[in-house]
């Protein structure tokens, strides 16, 4: 454990935490001294993640839910408790012709990107406004802002989430509750195909992809009191590509 341990004492929630940014959000946040709440699918994935924060000296644990089902994301919720800290990063991406895309994938992909997030919110967000302070941050993208090829559902869904996020500042920040969003570009990731994602780095102005961790950072920096003028924004953490 190192550096500022500005969130001391306090809860995070992070969906999605067992690989890629997910991951690197919990671990930047229990180094930072919250106590974190791993979510995923997989229990064995997730339990190297509690057990790796634990074993650097944090406090974590897991919790298993299939966010697209409605009954367990209540479940996760009742078992998280209030927290005080939501990192939505949970979801899945699709990409190829619109005409290739079923009803069915598009379903799961708003499903899961789009409604999960928003009953999340709608279901812990009260409880930090009840208290007059919290954090919620949602791991958005650059196909959100940019026309890509191929992303047309999955960009739909991002830009949701940008624009839940500015209406949920105007909901909940006046109670003391700040949510924000980072537009992450192409980040490589176990669950990315790597070479579309050293393809999009190419076309970003640093010419690269990034690392889990330099979006991470960015997440915790918004988690952090560091940020406790920021709300309603939407970061962008994409080497330039929305600049251009």
């Amino acid at each position: 454990m190192n550096e500022h341990r500005d969130l001391e004492g306090l809860s995070a929630l992070v969906t999605g935490a067992t690989s890629g940014i997910g991951r690197a959000a919990a671990e930047h946040l229990a180094r930072n001294g919250a106590e974190l709440i791993v979510h995923g699918r997989d229990a064995a994935r997730g339990s190297t993640v509690a057990d790796t924060i634990t074993a650097d000296g944090g406090k974590a644990r897991f919790v298993a839910a299939d966010l697209s089902d409605p009954s367990q994301l209540d479940d996760l919720v009742q078992q998280a408790g209030p927290v005080d800290v939501l990192v939505n990063n949970a979801g899945f991406s699709w990409f190829g012709p619109t005409a290739d895309l079923d009803m069915a994938t598009f379903d799961r992909l708003f499903a899961a990107n789009v409604r999960a997030v928003y009953f999340l919110v709608a279901a812990l967000a009260p409880k930090m406004t009840a208290k007059g302070s919290g954090s919620v941050i949602s791991t958005a993208s650059m196909a959100g802002q940019i026309g890509l090829a191929g992303a047309a559902a999955y960009s739909a869904t991002k830009a949701s989430l940008v624009a839940m996020t500015r209406s949920w500042a105007a909901e909940f920040s006046p109670a003391g509750v700040r949510v924000n969003a980072v537009a992450a570009g192409p980040v490589l990731t176990a669950g990315a195909a790597p070479d579309r994602i050293e393809a999009l780095g190419a076309t970003t102005l640093l010419s690269r992809a990034a690392q889990p961790s330099e979006i991470a950072e960015v997440i915790t920096f918004l988690a952090s009191p560091r940020a406790s003028y920021v709300t309603g924004a939407v970061f962008a953490a994409d080497g330039g590509r929305t600049a251009i």
